[in-house]
């Protein structure tokens, strides 16, 4: 027991060191990447139940997936492009250069009602996927098993050269989409292509192979007056994107893409891709447990708290723009899925509240910004929103609650939120706020998300950049080089050490994506 009259100073010291420890200083100024945001599929027919459901259960998951004040709010929906049963081409034409006859039943799985909702509770990117070629179109005549698609390096086939007709295919989709009042912001042609399920795959032997088809692809849109942006390769694990990145750059093919993409299953993210372009991760989730609404009860992938770090580790430690689960709902579902339909009952999982203190308060086109220090197991990032205010994610791993300080900024104004075991879904935080610092104590296992109104910011921006997967930099203010020559649509026209064209051809207008790229963007 401490003998106040003799252990003053020590006490003293001590309580300072629990402040020290808690404390964590945000720096707007020091800027990281841009945040798309966060999403979902309903792929493979999988949300076609709700879509055919009651208008009560549609709305019931729809708020939990898109609303900002009841549920996630999720900003990206990935589509799925069928290549066997759903096709829009099922028939194979005489030959590549033939004629095509291409089908569209205005439902595509169900996708078509969901896009129209994603658009209509905000949603702010659709980005729709391939997984592969129509069968006539590839190496092994069949859409599963792997097989690659004619006509790209090392690819031959009896048939001919099918690259240019898988062009006109994936437009077409686009198309169709657009007939439904519908824009797919992005496009990407290859899913998981370093892996041969026996269903709907396709195959690359690397980066260079990609870019002998992306050049054919991204003129095949620009020919039909879409906007759509290129995005690639959506490879099983982390560090098949590391390498093919690199790649496709080394290829030239980077110019012609606007998101690099990659899923987690073989293995995450814990550096960033070398690249100016912004990176999604675009599929994970515990494809083999229970559904459960747990947030945390012994730190199993399928529970919140999991989640939470996975997202966290994906922003701050790999410099992600977007995170995706893979299923958004699903009838009778397993942990594959955010929310679950079990007869008339709707459900929200654990991880779905994981998205949601982040999506909710981190809206799209925030900035990621720096910080240092924080309370011992508590994994901190901070982002930037566009309306200028300031978001504070704080995961606390400990048993134990902990005690956080924000400084470096002078708050004018605070809301919080949290979860943990004691509530079922985000709920209000008691967040103190004095001489402009913001504090509290994040409870045992809980997130914790801090909207912070600042009262000024300063002048002066600093981008800082990090180790990545195959090169270091250091930090530096922003600075563009200047060229002659004028740049492609969606090519780069600036960023930190660029020293190529920093201007468009028209129509297209040079617009700052992040401190390292910008890009040749419709006006």
């Amino acid at each position: 027991m401490w003998n106040l009259n003799t252990n003053s100073a020590a006490l003293a010291v001590a309580l300072n060191g629990i402040v020290a420890l808690g404390q964590v200083t945000i720096n707007p100024s020091t800027t990281y990447q841009t945040i798309d945001g966060f999403g979902f599929s309903e792929a493979f027919g999988f949300g076609a139940p709700i879509a055919s459901a009651s208008a009560s259960i549609q709305t019931q998951v729809t708020n939990l997936l898109f609303s900002t004040s009841t549920g996630a709010g999720l900003t990206i929906l990935r589509n799925r492009i069928a290549a066997g049963s759903g096709s829009i081409e099922p028939n194979a034409p005489s030959g590549p250069s033939a004629q095509p006859t291409y089908t569209w039943d205005g439902n595509d799985a169900g996708q078509v009602w969901w896009s129209k909702q994603a658009r209509a509770n905000g949603v702010k990117y659709i980005y729709a996927d391939a997984w592969s070629a129509p069968a006539f179109m590839k190496t092994n005549d069949n859409v599963a098993n792997g097989g690659y698609l004619c006509g790209t390096t090392g690819e031959t086939c009896s048939s001919g050269d099918w690259r240019q007709a898988y062009a006109n295919y994936l437009v077409q989709y686009l198309k169709d989409y657009e007939s439904e009042g519908i824009t797919i912001d992005f496009l990407g042609w290859l899913n998981e292509p370093d892996y041969s399920p026996d269903y709907d795959s396709m195959l690359i032997t690397s980066g260079t192979q990609a870019a002998s088809f992306i050049p054919t692809l991204y003129n095949t849109i620009k020919s039909a007056g879409l906007s759509t942006g290129i995005a690639c390769c959506d490879p099983f694990g982390w560090s098949d994107a590391v390498t093919w990145t690199a790649q496709l750059a080394s290829a030239g093919a980077t110019q012609y893409l606007a998101r690099i993409t990659s899923h987690w299953y073989a293995s995450q993210g814990t550096s960033p891709i070398s690249t100016s372009l912004r990176v999604w991760e675009t599929e994970y989730a515990d494809l083999d447990d229970a559904f459960t609404t747990a947030w945390y009860s012994s730190g199993a992938a399928n529970e919140g708290l999991h989640w939470a770090n996975l997202i966290w580790q994906g922003l701050v430690e790999a410099d992600l723009s977007a995170f995706l689960y893979w299923i958004g709902a699903q009838s009778n579902s397993n942990a594959a899925a955010l929310v679950t339909l079990n007869g008339s009952t709707v459900q929200a999982s654990g991880p779905l509240w994981a998205f949601a203190m982040f999506s909710r308060f981190i809206r799209p086109d925030a900035v990621r910004i720096s910080t240092s220090g924080s309370p011992s197991n508590v994994n901190v990032g901070a982002f930037k929103n566009t309306d200028g205010s300031i978001v504070v994610v704080a995961i606390n791993n400990n048993a134990n609650s902990q005690t956080i300080s924000l400084s470096g900024i002078t708050a004018s104004k605070v809301s919080a939120y949290y979860i943990d075991s004691a509530v079922s879904s985000p709920s209000t935080f008691s967040a103190t706020l004095s001489g402009g610092t913001v504090g509290g104590s994040l409870p045992g296992r809980s997130a914790v998300t801090f909207v912070i109104t600042t009262g000024s910011s300063g002048s002066t921006t600093t981008t800082a950049t990090k180790t990545t997967s195959s090169f270091t930099t250091s930090a530096s203010s922003t600075t563009t080089s200047t060229s002659s020559g004028a740049a492609q649509e969606w090519g780069q026209c600036g960023g930190q050490g660029w020293t190529g064209p920093t201007t468009c051809v028209s129509p297209y207008v040079c617009t700052y994506s992040n401190a390292y790229y910008s890009q040749c963007l419709p006006a």
